[in-house]
């Protein structure tokens, strides 16, 4: 093989190495094919005849293979073949004379990335793994955020621990592989968007968009060029054809946001699109055919607006074929500890801080504080207090300015079973019932438990595993 100066980077930085294997049984070409790669950082494994790299593909784990095309035995041919089996995401590059390269052709038809025709050159070499290996890495980095919103909008990524939530989490999981309107209901900052997401993400339309309209946030008169688009010259700021909404998550998800908002003129129209299937851009008279899944929210009661004569009632209907009502974040105090410790890891990574947790009373506060603005607002808040941190511990200091003065909650926590159904039981139980709900408020976290309690964890552990011999004895009777 030639040499040749100019080198070509076989893998970006923070990316894993691009593995090849190369299958020859002219072991001197294997051998330089290997060595010109190595060089510039490919990691390389070669085979000196077919059945031998036949055997590696079953084996082992490959991103390139490089295999000649005329062997004794398993031919180039087959190698592409058990490859696209065994490695289904891995590129193959065939080397051949200049008469087989008819039957390359064939090969690149069957699947194959490319061919080398002999003699190999050390450029043309490295230039053709590089396309193959800048393919790999596409496929990674897809693969790779298919992942992250996974993590992010699959249902795993939706931080909870009240029954509440699971009763929410259980009834989304039903809807979400079909095609139903979906009517997401609850006040602002609960996360509807969130939720509209994870529809979308654990849906059969997850591979094509989700887009998002807020209904309030445009102006009344562009809701209708928002939603349908508009054709050059349709109004006096119409400069060029521009695509709406609905058009461009044509085979995805729309989700409108704050639906409530929109006109009554622009909900006739909606209407229609949502029963026919076809949307008209403002000024043109041609219809266009869309496939759009419908995901809505309000933090308003559509039901009053109906019977107020502000939203229409049959649009209305076919928005709620599927409803889902989030509860508010006081209404799920379970949730904001888990919540607030969730983004306090995504926000100490953000902002390059070292923050171990969080004091006891800021629990207690955080707790006790009804959050009017939801989930929104304790994000807010908590990156707030990640931002002032200076000692590693959210403390007092570290509040924003509407919870410095909320006062530290004194006695029992509040919960559906309150302080006011105990009045009249022995100690014990009040003492056991403090308990339960302190580990409900760190989400299980023992050694926390123990230092909002003020007891030592050796007592608190002592305690639980009273509580749970003496239900063991209760089935046992």
């Amino acid at each position: 093989m030639e040499d040749a100066t100019r080198t070509v980077e076989a893998a970006e930085p923070g990316t894993a190495p691009i593995r090849v294997l190369v299958v020859d049984n002219d072991e001197a070409l294997a051998r330089a094919m290997e060595e010109s790669l190595a060089k510039v950082g490919y990691e390389c494994i070669v085979a000196t005849s077919g059945p031998e790299g036949a055997r590696k593909i079953e084996t082992d784990t490959f991103d390139i293979v490089v295999t000649d095309l005329v062997m004794n035995d398993v031919d180039g041919m087959e190698i592409l073949g058990r490859a696209r089996q065994a490695l289904p995401d891995a590129e193959v590059i065939l080397v051949t004379g200049h008469a087989s390269v008819p039957k390359a052709v064939e090969a690149m038809q069957q699947g194959a990335f490319n061919f080398l025709e002999k003699p190999i050159t050390t450029t043309r070499l490295r230039a053709v793994c590089e396309k193959a290996a800048d393919a790999i890495r596409l496929k990674r980095q897809n693969i790779e955020l298919r992942e992250r919103l996974d993590e992010r909008f699959g249902f795993e990524g939706i931080i909870f621990s009240a029954p509440a939530m699971q009763t929410v989490i259980d009834r989304l999981k039903r809807i979400a592989p079909t095609d139903a309107s979906v009517l997401i209901s609850g006040e602002s900052g609960t996360g509807k968007e969130l939720v509209a997401q994870a529809i979308h993400q654990n849906s059969p339309r997850k591979g094509k968009r989700i887009v998002a309209l807020n209904c309030a946030a445009v102006a009344e008169n562009l809701v209708e060029s928002e939603l349908f688009g508009h054709v050059k010259g349709a109004f006096t700021d119409a400069h060029t054809d521009r695509i709406g909404a609905f058009e461009y998550a044509n085979g995805g998800t729309l989700f409108l946001d704050e639906v409530g908002d929109m006109p009554m003129s622009t909900q006739i129209k909606l209407l229609r699109v949502l029963e026919e299937h076809m949307i008209t851009r403002v000024g043109d008279n041609k219809s266009i055919r869309v496939n759009v899944r419908l995901v809505s929210a309000t933090n308003r009661s559509l039901e009053e607006m109906v019977a107020q004569g502000k939203f229409r009632n049959d649009l209305y209907f076919r928005l709620k074929v599927v409803t889902v009502n989030l509860p508010a974040l006081r209404e799920r105090r379970e949730d904001i500890i888990p919540l607030t410790d969730h983004f306090r890891r995504q926000f100490t990574k953000r902002h390059h801080k070292q923050i171990r947790g969080l004091s006891p009373v800021v629990s207690k506060r955080l707790y006790s504080y009804d959050w009017p603005g939801n989930v929104r607002q304790l994000r807010n808040a908590v990156e707030t207090m990640v931002v002032l941190d200076v000692d590693g511990t959210l403390d007092v200091d570290d509040l924003p300015p509407e919870l410095a003065d909320v006062p530290q909650a004194s006695g029992l926590p509040t919960s559906a079973s309150g302080p006011m159904e105990l009045i009249g039981r022995t100690m014990d139980e009040i003492e056991r019932w403090a308990i339960e709900e302190t580990l409900k408020l760190t989400n299980g976290n023992r050694e926390e438990a123990a230092k909002i309690l003020e007891i030592g964890a050796r007592t608190l552990y002592r305690k639980l595993e009273k509580y749970q011999s003496g239900a063991g004895e209760e089935r046992a009777e």
